[in-house]
């Protein structure tokens, strides 16, 4: 195993040096006709060599939308001239304005989106970051100009908000920021405002005029989904932010003292059944708590953040996902702010770091920042809860300590040129008794516009508590381990390619990560073709893929050989459909399974009221739990029926029966129901349920297993937020379990209220 780590280390320095050499309601608005512009008709305009000029401005601007400060006679004018998707950088078919100009705190976007026909504008009243199905408009920022990450701030006609950060190949990780945002439908369209503080962005601060990379794009729905864009995007190019236009500004901009303070209480009343199902209810904890949040850019490039008993808390229930036979852990998103916040500083080509198994923080701090071509993300967190998971080839076990332990991520990065990045990795998780410690080197090299390979090697080492290691079969004492993957992927406008290759050691942890299957080796490849329709017609797109993989065990016993095959659509009434045909050889329990199994997926949006989606699955499947081969059919249907503009109703629905020698073993019914309520753009209210039915056949099954389990989750919200911060929620949430001895019973039940405050200097 050692020559073989170390061989792939070679091959690994060998390439990089080759790699080097190669080199809303209608209301009366302002008149249709134009302010004054720059324009982007040049093509030597916009670029490093000659880059537009933002102006900058000594007079208030007032985020009303409606753009009557002179200031605007004299912003930046960008239009937006080219439709990118579904049509091929051919003319918008509706005009966008885009205005920019800037004072020592702030950046101003004024958006004017023309529409022939202002009733069919899509807009309603959501949660901030749900704004996907609008009309909305969005500014990229890539204020290091380095093409490897960019800000991007969103907003629909009502001024609602959503923004993320983007990677090149337009990968989107979760960020909050807070700035100001305006919107009006008019007669003739709709106008968006944005003010942006400088204290919100990173970026070279320095007394001299800075370069940005820019783009601004407009999303027009309708049968189907245009994009509208400043810039033509070539498609032979997967980087996106390197085809963005270039502007030039803020001299002497000031980001204020940088320093964000977010104060918190939170108080909560749980009540149980202690003797369940039977009795009454009694209190089982009264809570009141008051925590804190700090980010200070305490050097131009440099942010510090920390927080003292903090609020993890989610707010949104997670969406419960089928259990029963999965053999491996299921993966759930981060939604806290504190791991959010610059999250793709942490992100590599594995999931060393997944920040969900930090579960109930003490305290905790981070360090980020980019200085010239160096990035560095760190954070300590001291956390009371130990979520582990054990993993394997064959699945994957995992165990919950009432034990506190401290973690630590370290990640660094450096670019090379405008291609090449280098990247190292360590964490280190140390408990009673426990410590997980893991290093790597990973990079990112972009060989052509339409070539990149990537890379990365971890090495891990562990000791587990010796109880811990007895009861889930973990070696004792310290191990260490290895993890290696290559990623080689060809993305033009018609033809991709990709091959993909992973060694992971069987002592291999990743305590802080989610690696949830060890001890294999997988090649996958793959080849795809796209074909793109012409404007008006009926299809945007059909895409027909083809993969194969292949996964051994470290004695080179095949687990599994997989072929497959799909093919995709896009079109009108912004529909899409998929169908796939899977053929698998897979070694599970010391047998041979031979395998054939579809999948196919239907969505469309016929107005801008309703969307529907539906998945099915059917086919041969594993029965993993008693090591036999089953037959599988899956259906799931999902609604979003939006009533007026305020108004939300969603329903979605899991349906899944297996049988094993044609008698049936279990079926499965997941249903979750949300109704939201938007009084305005600050305010909610909010229900959902989710209701799961487990029903087993136990005369089909070789272990001991309840015929039946039921669970009901209930939530009320009410919400008032005016920024991701500060905020006022007020809820109840219970439990119900029920099985085959006894009814729905409620379990538990809890009421709480939170208070958030965001103060910005």
């Amino acid at each position: 195993m050692k020559k073989f780590f170390q061989s792939n280390l070679k091959f690994l320095i060998a390439y990089l040096v080759v790699m080097s050499i190669a080199g809303v309601e209608i209301s009366e608005g302002v008149p249709s006709a134009p302010l004054s512009s720059q324009g982007n008709t040049g093509t030597d305009v916009g670029t490093n060599e000659n880059p537009y000029i933002v102006p900058r401005t000594n007079d208030d601007v007032t985020i009303d939308a409606f753009l009557k400060e002179e200031a605007w006679q004299n912003a930046l004018v960008i239009d937006l001239p080219y439709e990118t998707d579904p049509g091929e950088n051919i003319p918008a078919p509706v005009r966008t304005d885009a205005l920019l100009l800037y004072d020592e705190s702030h950046l101003y976007i004024g958006f004017k989106a023309y529409d022939p026909d202002p009733k069919l504008i899509r807009a309603r009243y959501t949660d901030r970051d749900q704004i996907w199905n609008d009309d909305y408009v969005l500014i990229f920022l890539d204020t290091f100009n380095d093409e490897r990450r960019a800000f991007a701030l969103r907003s629909n006609p009502f001024g609602i908000q959503a923004d993320d950060i983007r990677l090149p190949n337009s990968e989107a990780i979760s960020w909050d920021a807070i700035y100001e945002s305006q919107g009006r439908i008019t007669d003739w369209g709709y106008i968006v405002e944005l003010a942006i503080p400088f204290h919100q962005l990173r970026f070279q601060r320095n007394k001299e005029n800075q370069i940005w990379g820019i783009n601004i794009m407009r999303f027009y729905p309708r049968s189907v989904l245009h994009e509208l864009s400043a810039v033509p995007i070539d498609r032979n190019n997967d980087s996106i932010l390197s085809q963005f236009i270039k502007i030039r500004s803020f001299q002497d901009v000031n980001p204020g003292r940088n320093v964000d303070v977010v104060p918190s209480v939170i108080s909560a009343q749980t009540d149980h059944r202690p003797d369940f199902p039977e009795g009454d209810m009694s209190k089982l904890s009264r809570d009141f708590e008051a925590g804190v949040s700090v980010r200070w850019g305490f050097t131009p490039n440099l942010t510090l953040s920390g927080t003292l008993n903090p609020d993890f808390s989610q707010v949104e229930a997670d969406a419960y996902q089928l259990d029963i036979n999965q053999p491996f852990a299921l993966w759930y998103p981060e939604k806290r702010p504190f791991f959010q916040e610059s999250s793709d500083y942490f992100t590599t080509l594995k999931s060393a770091v997944y920040t969900r198994v930090m579960r109930d923080p003490l305290w905790g701090a981070k360090l980020t920042g980019k200085e010239d071509k160096n990035t560095i993300g760190a954070y300590i967190v001291e956390d009371e809860i130990t979520n582990l998971i054990f993993p394997g080839n064959q699945g994957s076990s995992s165990s919950s300590l009432d034990m506190n332990n401290t973690s630590a991520v370290l990640r660094y990065k450096r670019d090379l040129g405008r291609s090449y990045t280098l990247g190292l990795m360590a964490t280190d998780r140390e408990g009673k008794d426990y410590y997980n410690r893991l290093i790597g080197l990973d990079g990112d090299i972009r060989i052509t516009n339409s070539d990149r390979l990537r890379f990365q090697a971890l090495g891990s080492s562990t000791a587990y508590p010796e109880n811990i290691a007895g009861e889930f079969d973990q070696d004792r004492g310290n191990f260490k381990d290895y993890f290696v993957a290559l990623e080689y992927d060809h993305s033009a406008r018609n033809w991709g390619w990709w091959l993909d290759y992973d060694d992971v050691g069987p002592q291999f942890r990743a305590d802080l990560g989610f690696v949830p299957m060890v001890d294999y080796r997988n090649v996958e490849g793959g080849v795809n073709y796209t074909w793109y329709g012409k404007p008006d017609s009926w299809w945007s797109y059909f895409y027909l893929s083809s993969e194969l993989n292949y996964y051994e065990d470290h004695d080179h016993n095949p687990l599994m050989k997989n072929a497959s095959l799909n093919i995709s659509y896009g079109g009108i009434m912004q529909s899409h459909a998929h169908v796939q045909g899977n053929t698998v050889e897979e070694s599970y329990g010391g047998k041979i399974f031979n395998l054939t199994n579809f999948s196919s997926c239907l969505g469309l949006r016929p107005t801008g009221n309703i969307w529907f989606h539906t998945h099915f699955v059917w086919g041969d499947r594993i029965d993993y739990t008693n090591t036999r081969l089953g037959n599988r059919f899956r259906f799931d249907p999902e609604i979003d029926l939006n009533l007026g503009r305020h108004l939300k109703l969603g329903l979605y629905h899991l349906y899944e029966r297996m049988t094993v020698d044609s008698k049936h073993l279990y079926t499965a019914n997941i249903s979750q129901l949300s109704v939201v309520y938007h009084l305005n753009v600050r305010t909610l209210f909010r229900s959902i349920v989710q209701y799961v039915d487990y029903a087993y056949n136990v005369q089909n099954y070789t272990t001991d297993i309840d015929p039946e389990y039921r669970y009901l989750f209930t939530q009320f919200l009410f919400s008032y937020k005016i920024n991701p911060f500060t905020v006022f929620f007020l809820g109840y949430s219970d439990n119900h379990l029920g099985n085959q001895s006894y009814d729905l019973t409620q379990q538990d039940r809890t009421f709480f209220v939170k208070l958030g405050y965001a103060w910005t200097r």
